[in-house]
């Protein structure tokens, strides 16, 4: 039995193995770098230990100070999570010749899985179907995929749809694969168009017995990294859905496979076909749909199958693990902006209502499973996931509906989030028929300004706003604090203020407080204000950030429908806050990777003029019209912070 288990993984994930750890009386052991020691999954550990390193992207990458870390804090296993060491094969061998439990696939299994091109050649032997490319390829056999060997997430991976532009291609995920995977190869297969991921969860006892537990469809994607999950996948023909279990049981048989994994497929609609992608020989990211379809515990399926691995005794499941009990959802809500560029900082206000956490729930409900709370940081080294908001319920509609209205209530101040990008998603007739496909999200592109912060936005949040930081300013006020704000004995004009992007907002100080026109202010103070608008009273909820000198002040609202992020625009512009026209700034903090052009090089608008890498992924910097390029301010290795200029081309130098 295990006593005390290490997992080797941070944020969300180490929560989600700690909350079950605690239900069964596993004590638990958190590893963390510097940039993560304040965050809930080190506070909430029974024990924690520190990494060592002055690179906190890699200190998670170190098998070594990881199982050293394991002996020093007496633990008897250890759990990979999902990512970062959870599918390194020689850190699974490090473990057990540690003589340490490994939660976790054989290392065999691993290595056999690794590699896509050897997967793929195991499952031609297990008659799963796969994609092969021609050695040779022509026009005839586009589009194709490059894809990376060693990883997966949508690094290393290119569509192709010119030949002229494979070598390139080739090229540049042979970099990407090498930087996030420490393995520079890649393969090429025929690109399905309008395909859908669906992928099946197996759990092996690695004694020839294989639990598959249903389908998920993981179709929305962007970048090749998926958005939305869901059990079961919805418009599945019954019988596809019998050969997709069939062919994954087949597939985790061919390696004795033992443990959690996915089998992940390419299916298109179009013909009925499925085709193997990979198995990731893991947990995955999406793993709470299956659990709150079947009512299962995965990750406590996972410490069993380890523990009986390590004795005499067999782990008893039958192969099939019934029919799906309800419909699950799962939206991955990310720090990022509406172009979805990571963005980092601190998570002033973090509070999305729900039913458990972690955990399994009843007929219907919101799971959370996060990594983060109010007043955390953000950092620019991790996967930019802030968590993941799983709706539950007895069917597909109303699972849908349970989770837009938690996205549209919840309260995230501070840091820019995908979640109207969701809400938008998950409102879309596509979606809501199920008719979507590892392309539809570029074939419906989501405006790079967030809904949230556009003119679009409720005028009622707008005017709460601008009502908080008159009151703020109020309460501020040194002198003369029992006369009414902004009264004057003689009103000339009222009093302004104007957000971006929005008209603005006139008021007027009275002996009774606030007026606006059209609206009658029932209640105002810098974090709540009530509004009557038609004989409608509502109450918007909000945050004033904190002001830096020189800096616009931000107000986060929430009201009843819908949150804004505004901005103010300050009265007076300090010429120093300028930049030249034609400056390329950083759009998050990072790395330089790569510097594409020279001073004095003449490009074309959209022309790549470098490459910045940020949260393990690269961004490719072009310029914005042409031009000349007249500066280049940075070289490679460089590290930048977010809104620094890079470079300039300058237009009136013509291209």
């Amino acid at each position: 039995m295990i006593r005390r288990l290490l997992v080797a993984n941070r944020g969300e994930i180490a929560r989600r193995v700690f909350a079950t750890c605690r239900r069964l009386g596993i004590e638990t052991v958190a590893v963390h770098s510097d940039a993560d020691a304040g965050l809930p999954f080190v506070t909430e550990a029974d024990q924690a230990v520190r990494l060592p390193g002055n690179a906190p992207a890699d200190t998670y990458l170190r098998a070594d100070v990881v199982i050293e870390a394991a002996q020093r804090a007496g633990a008897d296993a250890i759990h990979p999570g999902y990512g970062f060491l959870s599918e390194n094969a020689d850190f699974a061998r490090a473990v057990e010749a540690a003589g340490l439990t490994w939660v976790g696939p054989s290392p065999e299994s691993i290595e056999a899985m690794g590699s896509k091109v050897e997967a793929k050649r195991l499952m031609r032997e297990a008659g799963v179907p796969t994609l092969e490319a021609p050695e040779e390829p022509t026009e005839a056999d586009l589009p194709l995929l490059v894809k990376a060997s060693a990883g997966g997430g949508g690094r290393g991976m290119r569509v192709v749809r010119r030949l002229e532009d494979l070598a390139g291609e080739i090229a540049a995920a042979e970099a990407e694969a090498a930087s996030a995977f420490g393995d520079g190869t890649v393969f090429v297969e025929p690109y399905v168009e309008h395909g859908r991921h669906v992928e099946v969860q197996v759990v092996g006892n690695g004694r020839g017995q294989v639990l598959v537990l249903g389908e998920r469809d993981c179709s929305v994607q962007r970048r090749h990294q998926k958005v939305v999950e869901e059990a079961p996948a919805p418009e599945l023909d019954g019988a596809v859905a019998d050969a997709l279990h069939d062919a994954a049981r087949r597939a985790a048989e061919a390696i004795s496979y033992r443990g959690a994994g996915t089998v992940e497929f390419l299916y298109d609609p179009d013909t009925s076909r499925f085709f193997f992608l990979e198995m990731n020989t893991r947990l995955q990211v999406e793993h709470p749909v299956t659990e709150l379809v079947f009512d299962t515990d995965l990750v406590e399926l996972q410490l069993h199958v380890a523990e009986a691995a390590q004795s005499s005794g067999t782990l008893g499941f039958s192969t099939g693990g019934g029919e799906p009990q309800r419909h699950a959802i799962e939206v991955r809500l990310y720090a990022e902006d509406g172009a979805y560029v990571p963005q980092s900082g601190r998570l002033v206000t973090f509070e999305v209502d729900h039913d458990v956490e972690f955990g399994l729930g009843g007929e219907r409900g919101i799971r959370v499973d996060s990594g983060f709370a109010s007043g955390d940081e953000v950092s620019t080294f991790y996967d930019a996931m802030l968590a993941k908001v799983v709706s539950w319920a007895p069917n597909r509609e109303q699972a849908i509906r349970q989770l837009v209205r938690a996205l549209r209530t919840a309260r995230i101040h501070g840091v820019t989030t995908n979640r109207d990008q969701l809400v938008s998603i998950l409102t879309d007739p596509v979606f809501v028929a199920g008719e979507m496909t590892t392309t539809w999200l570029e074939s419906r592109p989501i405006p790079a300004e967030s809904p949230s912060d556009s003119p679009a936005s409720g005028r009622t949040e707008v005017v709460a706003g601008a009502l908080m930081l008159a009151a703020a300013d109020a309460e501020r006020r040194t002198v003369q604090q029992g006369v009414p704000a902004a009264w004057r004995n003689v009103v000339s004009q009222p009093q302004r203020i104007t957000f971006e992007g929005h008209d603005p907002v006139e008021w007027w100080g009275t002996r009774d407080g606030f007026a606006v026109d059209g609206v009658t202010v029932v209640e105002v103070s810098p974090t709540r204000v009530r509004l009557e608008v038609d004989g409608v009273t509502s109450e918007t909820r909000g945050h004033i950030s904190a002001e830096r000198p020189g800096a616009p002040r931000e107000v986060w609202v929430d009201g009843p429908l819908r949150s804004a992020r505004l901005r103010e625009v300050p009265r007076f512009t300090d010429p120093a806050d300028a930049v030249a026209s034609g400056s390329l700034l950083a759009p998050m903090p990072g790395t330089v990777v790569a510097v594409k052009v020279e001073r004095g090089a003449t490009v074309v608008a959209g022309d790549p003029v470098l490459v910045l890498e940020a949260m393990k992924m690269q961004h490719t910097v072009t310029a914005p019209h042409d031009g000349t390029v007249t500066e280049i301010n940075v070289e490679p290795g460089a590290q930048v912070a977010s809104g620094e200029v890079l470079a300039v081309v300058d237009q009136s130098l013509g291209g």
